[in-house]
């Protein structure tokens, strides 16, 4: 495999997260790579920098479709890999997600368990939610059995740093000597036929790449964007040990803690690609169902209010397209990653790593990854 990189030149457009790690990825294989970027080197534009990186393909499994599970579950122990493999430390936590609810929503919560039992029974490589009685909650998460009875543990769940990831990323890049070309747009298609001997030209922007992802005529196929809104709290007096999330009606929120007292809260998603500051109703809601978890939260300082969009194609599932129509250099197109970026993503980079050197993925076809011509948007089978 070393020996097909090694003789390949690789332009990546898009420096977000899946854009740093295929570049990583493919200079450590010894190929030449160039990355192109419209932002800055901090990924202020992107996606990846305003979320709560959790890894927690059971608790997803709540909500999405069951390759996406897989892809998660194929990721948790490819990501202490990568992470390994850097130069600067990223914080990575795998100690399982908790679960909440107050006795109000027991009902919801019921369902909620019984879901998650079920994808279990589909997919053995889960590992089932153990419930838990006020007595074992006070155990697994100190300072909570005093507002909650009940709560389920999903064991193995993880989560991670996102910007330390994307930092060390950067940082590796940098020791690579990889040319990261900053502030900079470009054009996939034309970088193809520009005369500069790229063998392939991978398009990872994002939403920035809402124009290659046209269907003619059915515009519910087409890139779009889902807007999520983030609120990160400075929060000493509050030490849970884990991402905890609440079931409620009306906002189920997750509350993602990092390191130096840092938590990372979140819930909303909304159909729009309005990128403006958060809704006071928004943050309230935020903030008032934090307190319900924990009233260390009371004090918590408000360190950023941050909102962006996530990059989502049809049925809300990633994919990869492919097209090597032309007699210049070939292009894949790496999107839709929506709300599962960082849980998924080293799936989909193992996947395209896969179809680069050898023209098929087997990893694409186990996992239920979708492979697509980029040139007609039709589905084929799981081969460049």
């Amino acid at each position: 495999m070393n020996n097909v990189f090694s003789s390949g030149k690789y332009a990546i457009v898009g420096a977000g997260l899946m854009g740093r790690l295929l570049a990583v990825a493919l200079a450590k294989r010894g190929a030449q790579v160039e990355l192109f970027e419209k932002g800055s080197s901090d990924a202020s534009g992107s996606a990846a920098r305003i979320a709560a990186a959790m890894l927690a393909p059971l608790a997803e499994s709540a909500i999405t479709e069951d390759n996406v599970v897989r892809m998660g579950v194929h990721s948790l122990p490819r990501w202490k890999q990568l992470i390994n493999e850097l130069a600067k430390p990223v914080f990575f936590q795998q100690d399982g997600t908790l679960i909440l609810w107050h006795r109000q929503d027991a009902s919801d919560a019921e369902r909620f368990a019984s879901h998650l039992e079920r994808n279990c029974d589909r997919n053995t490589a889960l590992s089932r939610p153990l419930h838990l009685d006020s007595q074992s909650l006070e155990k697994i998460q100190p300072g909570i059995a005093d507002r909650f009875a009940q709560g389920l543990y999903l064991p193995n769940e993880g989560q991670l740093d996102n910007r330390q990831l994307l930092e060390a990323l950067l940082v590796e890049l940098t020791l690579m000597k990889v040319p990261c070309h900053w502030q900079q747009s470009a054009n996939p298609e034309q970088l193809r036929k520009d005369a500069n001997g790229f063998n392939w030209v991978i398009d990872c922007r994002g939403l920035g790449a809402k124009n290659s992802w046209k269907h003619s005529g059915d515009a519910s196929k087409d890139l779009r964007g889902v807007r999520g809104e983030v609120i990160r709290l400075y929060a000493p007096e509050v030490k849970l040990c884990r991402p905890t999330r609440l079931i409620h009606p009306r906002y189920p929120i997750y509350i993602a803690p990092k390191e130096d007292d840092v938590y990372v809260v979140g819930a909303t998603e909304i159909e729009s690609e309005d990128l403006s500051p958060m809704s006071v109703r928004s943050a309230m809601e935020l903030l008032s169902a934090t307190y319900t978890v924990h009233s260390g939260f009371a004090e918590a300082r408000i360190l950023e209010m941050a909102t962006q969009c996530r990059p989502t194609l049809k049925d809300n599932l990633p994919e990869i397209a492919i097209d090597r129509s032309s007699s210049s250099a070939d292009l894949m197109m790496i999107n839709g990653l929506y709300r599962h970026g960082f849980m998924i993503s080293p799936a989909i980079l193992d996947c395209a790593l896969e179809l680069l050197s050898e023209g098929t993925s087997a990893t694409a076809m186990s996992l239920g990854l979708q492979v697509t011509a980029a040139n007609t948007h039709q589905e084929m089978s799981a081969c460049a």
